[in-house]
């Protein structure tokens, strides 16, 4: 395997984390773990810092529709200041031509507003037709007691969480790749149930690798110790995001995912995070989403929260127009 210090220096790593410290709007897809991730992956990964606080980190993604630069929730710099989104937008130019790209896809780490918009418009992008980076999501604020959060949560998720206590469902979590393996292999047995596409086992397995012990498996059993549910938890420097999940058919009958998500709130409540992002929902008044049935569960736990939309900067019109007439009928077919 790929060592997170091959890709980057010890000097390039302090500096990064220096700067993720600047930005708690940051996650974990703008850090060195995710880049690690990528990279055993097989794609190249590339660091970029912008003046004294802001960064990139930049994706070469190499797919049958062409080359691409990919900036997922991000970049991180100050979108007040037009000169410091000037300079990250043609850093980041300059590379993709570098790497003979046909575009850039970016996600800014922005709330999606009018105003925000604008700011994003400064860099001559244009809306992308597909999503990069849960761009809607739920997040729970981790700030106030276990009681306050229980009370804020929609009834019927608060009911759903009392009864998993009194159905003995427990919740334990586990670190170990042997565990990743299990979890995998009952995710392929969900998705074939639901009919989703599954991550391959290569992909859990970077997630390992890349995030460490950072990297939690909850599983939910039944009091007998039957599998009900499993979610795949990844800790950032900034907050944690729940990533990954699974269950059995004996989930329809106990509530073992919602037993997940309250332990994996109170543990990182524990542990000192701020914030955790339930990573990924439905867009707005579009109910027929492959997100839409999660979306019902995970509203349960907080507000829907929507960033700024992708956007794709133009490098090449010839490779783009491939690229955007490949992407609409995907797009249509997978209802994204």
């Amino acid at each position: 395997m790929i060592k997170l210090t091959e890709l980057f220096s010890e000097s390039e790593l302090k500096d990064w984390r220096a700067r993720l410290e600047k930005h708690p709007e940051a996650n974990l897809l703008q850090s060195p773990e995710w880049a690690h991730v990528n990279a055993i992956k097989g794609a190249k990964v590339f660091y970029l810092p912008f003046g004294e606080n802001d960064f990139a980190l930049a994706i070469l993604r190499t797919a049958r529709r062409g080359r691409y630069l990919e900036v997922p929730a991000g970049p991180i710099i100050d979108w007040h200041n037009d000169k410091t989104i000037n300079t990250a937008f043609d850093e980041l130019k300059k590379l993709a031509r570098s790497e003979k790209c046909g575009f850039i896809r970016f996600r800014p780490q922005l709330e999606d507003t009018p105003e925000n918009r604008k700011k994003t418009a400064q860099s001559g992008g244009k809306l992308s037709l597909m999503h990069l980076g849960a761009q809607n999501t739920v997040f729970i604020d981790l700030k106030p007691t276990e009681d306050e959060i229980l009370a804020s949560l929609r009834r019927q998720t608060r009911y759903e969480v009392r009864q998993s206590a009194k159905k003995g469902v427990v919740v334990e979590k586990y670190t170990s790749l042997e565990m990743f393996k299990e979890f995998h292999q009952v995710q392929v047995q969900t998705a074939e149930r639901q009919h989703f596409i599954p991550p391959n086992f290569t992909e859990l397995e970077a997630e390992h690798e890349a995030f460490g012990e950072n990297a939690v498996i909850y599983k939910a059993m039944s009091a007998e110790g039957e599998p009900i549910a499993y979610g795949l938890v990844l800790k950032g420097q900034t907050e944690a995001e729940y990533f990954e999940a699974a269950s059995t058919d004996l989930g329809r009958k106990l509530p073992g995912a919602y037993a997940i998500q309250w332990q994996a709130i109170r543990d990182l409540k524990a542990e000192g995070y701020d914030r955790y992002n339930l990573f990924g929902i439905a867009p707005p008044n579009q109910p027929n989403h492959r997100y839409a049935k999660v979306t019902t569960f995970k509203t349960g736990f907080g507000e829907p929260y929507n960033f700024v939309p992708a956007h794709d900067i133009v490098i090449s019109s010839v490779k783009y127009g491939v690229n955007r007439l490949i992407e609409a009928a995907r797009k249509k077919k997978r209802h994204l």
